[in-house]
């Protein structure tokens, strides 16, 4: 179910998080552990695989009518799988805000959401990296404020970074300005600030006492992956780079698990998706889009905003009705926008 019609659908604004796969580093301990099915009976298997320096979640086909693309529930332990092929890379993520002259680290995701290697990256400035065996890779940001545009060689799609002046900036300083609220604890998320290390693996984002990964790094953004051992509710974030350490702030991290009717969907028939939201009694904000839009419409367009009701029983609803008989997709993402951080 997970598979390359994904990755054509895929546009810089709704990214792939939820599927945020790693190759594992040779001769690094891995460790399994696995979490008990909730009663979706969507999403039977939640086996997690993961090593101490990144996280890999390995794609399993789902064997019902529909699946919660933004879960990373739907995986199995896959220990002998190889690094995926630079074709099949689909997703660039780059550091929403980079600093003139200073070193930053970029990303490149497969359909499957796991980071590649060997994907050659080209920016709107005529140069060009490679990524290296994480899937990441190093550049140096312009001497000139203004916009950098990058995009994966002989694909389309592009992504923008804004390049900010030095000027003013102190390398004392080193605080985190700009984070959402709600994050879900599959997908990654956004940090703004200053002081940030432009080499991702120098920076530590702990998320309530657990290492989270960066996927891209600047000294003004992050892109970070939650730890795979969090659980949903508050969690103190805490990020350092070197010996400079912002001042700790807290994001409520959610889980969100569908609810739906097994079985092959029928031409005309009416069916009700129910995403339940764990960790949060707050209202929350989900956008639907279809990805199968020849077996299935989804009511109100291809994509569709809810809020969920909020209180102990925090459900959103969405409704799909049949086209043709066969299996389909509805991705579900959270959306929280960045705003000032709460101690």
């Amino acid at each position: 179910m997970i598979n390359d019609s994904l990755a054509k659908t895929a546009r810089p604004d709704w990214p792939n998080g939820q599927w945020e796969r790693i190759p594992e580093k040779v001769g690094i301990p891995q460790h399994s552990r696995h979490l008990p099915p909730s009663g979706a009976a969507l999403l039977p298997f939640r086996n997690l695989h993961y090593n101490r320096c990144v996280r890999r979640l390995c794609p399993l086909p789902v064997q019902a009518t529909c699946f919660l693309a933004l879960s990373l529930f739907a995986a199995t332990l896959c220990a002998g799988q190889h690094a995926p092929p630079a074709s099949g890379a689909r997703v660039l993520l780059m550091p929403k805000k980079l600093i003139t002259g200073e070193r930053a680290t970029l990303a490149v995701l497969d359909g499957n959401g796991r980071l590649t290697p060997g994907v050659d990256v080209k920016f709107s400035d005529g140069e060009k990296v490679t990524t290296d065996i994480t899937g990441r890779a190093l550049f140096v940001a312009p001497l000139n404020p203004g916009t950098l545009t990058g995009a994966i060689a002989g694909r389309s799609g592009r992504v923008s970074s804004t390049i900010l002046s030095s000027a003013g900036l102190s390398s004392s300083v080193h605080a985190v300005t700009a984070a959402p609220r709600i994050a879900s604890m599959t997908d990654r998320f956004a940090l703004d600030g200053e002081g940030f290390c432009g080499d991702a693996d120098a920076n530590h984002v702990m998320v309530g006492g657990l290492a989270g990964l960066v996927l891209a790094s600047s000294p003004a953004s992050l892109i970070v992956l939650p730890p795979a051992d969090l659980e949903p509710g508050p969690a103190q974030i805490k990020v350092s780079c070197g010996q400079k350490n912002a001042d700790p702030f807290v994001i409520v991290f959610v889980s969100l698990e569908l609810e739906a009717k097994s079985g092959s969907l029928t031409p005309g028939e009416h069916r009700s998706l129910v995403v339940r939201v764990r960790g949060s009694t707050d209202k929350i904000n989900l956008e639907a889009r279809n990805l199968s839009a020849s077996v299935a419409d989804l009511r109100g367009g291809a994509t569709v905003r809810a809020t969920s009701s909020g209180g102990d029983d925090n459900v959103a609803k969405f409704e799909v009705v049949g086209k043709a008989r066969g299996n389909f997709t509805i991705a579900i993402r959270l959306l929280a926008p960045l705003a000032g951080v709460q101690p």
